[in-house]
């Protein structure tokens, strides 16, 4: 290293010329080279780095963030408040259970069902009655989930895009966590953890995005399917999480549904820095 430092020009020479002048081997070249040069290992060229591991060749300086020990508790669609009597005490007991220090909400933490797409019952609550009862129930959550990631799904959406159908500028409409009153939870359409996606999932289904986007996922939206799948490759295992819901089936704001499958209670644990999810159901 300090001969090519010291003798730039010879650095423009090929490898294999070089370790037969100094008498070395090329790969201590290369590792000449980058430290000179200040080059870094990118995260895509991860599996390589392995296998130059493996081979005793270090070839860069390493410089990889730093996994956090993450174990998250995935909480399905709340439909607030049309969720389930029961189903904050089951996640409560999930977290504790597997010692989570993060949490997930997975969407639709509100139904909207006064503005909804679907038909709206005449004989159910009107809107602000709705919101009211809606924000009772997620105020319990974030009483005992203080601090959370929430994946915005389409019905947490819907009264957006009912003022933006009506022209309504997004400058009159409060952000949805000041609305909830829940001002320490992080709201966005998707979170990346541990190279781990998490999104509410409309649209397409946890195994067709795992496949579409190669990347683990884990998902909900879908309330009444639920699974684990894996797919497998050479150098990388991803997987694919659907996680059911918390949703009070018998409601008014779930009569849409009734001729579907029976819905998937349950929520989702993610241990082991993104590699190990697990889906628990609860006892109904």
């Amino acid at each position: 290293m300090d001969f090519l430092e010291s003798n730039p020009g010879y650095q423009k020479w090929g490898k294999y010329k070089i370790a037969n002048k100094l008498g070395c081997t090329p790969e201590q070249v290369v590792e000449a080279k980058a430290l000179i040069n200040g080059k870094t290992f990118k995260d895509e060229y991860v599996a390589d780095l392995e296998l130059f591991k493996e081979l005793g060749v270090f070839l860069y300086k390493v410089e990889l963030p730093k996994a956090t020990n993450s174990r998250i508790l995935v909480v399905g669609d709340l439909h607030a408040p049309f969720t389930r009597e029961g189903y904050l005490e089951f996640c409560q007991e999930i977290y504790r259970k597997y010692g989570c220090n993060e949490v997930i909400f997975i969407g639709d933490l509100i139904d909207n069902h006064f503005s909804s797409f679907h038909d709206t019952d005449p004989d159910g609550h009107g809107a602000a009655e709705e919101l009211r009862l809606a924000k009772q129930q997620i105020q319990q959550w974030y009483k005992v989930f203080p601090k959370a990631r929430v994946c915005i799904g389409n019905h947490d959406l819907i009264p957006v895009r009912k003022a933006f159908n009506a022209g309504l500028s997004k400058l009159w409409i409060k952000p949805i966590s000041e609305v909830l009153n829940t001002p320490n939870w992080i709201y966005e359409e998707e979170f990346y953890i541990n190279e781990v996606m998490y999104t509410h999932g409309t649209a397409r289904k946890a195994n067709k995005r795992m496949h579409a986007d190669l990347i683990s996922v884990v998902q909900g939206h879908y309330h009444s399917e639920s699974y684990i799948e894996y797919s497998v490759g050479k150098f990388k295992k991803m997987f694919a999480m659907q996680i059911g819901c918390g949703v009070d089936d018998r409601s008014y704001a779930m009569a849409y549904g009734k001729h579907f499958d029976k819905m998937h209670i349950n929520c989702g644990v993610v241990l082991e820095n993104g590699t190990l999810p697990i889906l628990e159901y609860m006892k109904l």
